[in-house]
């Protein structure tokens, strides 16, 4: 069973990462992200901010684990990297909402 929702989740992040997102809109699918013990479902705007990070900040640098820094952590490293990225306030709250849920 944890083999099906692996290769599931590899499936559907693979057909996300593929496609390119200049508009707003993202795909209605989500994507369920496995801990050790704590389940977290993606919805959809979550999974836009997962994009958004992992295509907007792995341009310069590696990505982070969303736990190597607590919530007080993250805040002031976003703001540093927004305008250095280029995003707007909503492409940032999206990639902030979405690391606060990793959290």
């Amino acid at each position: 069973m944890k083999s099906k929702i692996l290769i599931i989740t590899a499936a559907v992040l693979l057909l996300v990462s593929c496609g390119t997102q200049k508009s707003g809109s993202t795909a209605a699918t989500t994507a369920p992200v496995t801990e050790t013990a704590k389940v977290v479902v993606l919805t959809p705007e979550l999974e836009e901010g997962k994009n958004l990070y992992e295509n907007s900040c792995a341009r310069c640098h590696k990505l982070y684990d969303a736990k190597k820094f607590t919530q007080e952590e993250w805040k002031p490293i976003l703001t540093r990297m927004q305008k250095k990225a280029k995003l707007d306030d909503t492409q940032m709250a999206s990639i902030s909402n979405y690391i606060i849920s990793q959290l």
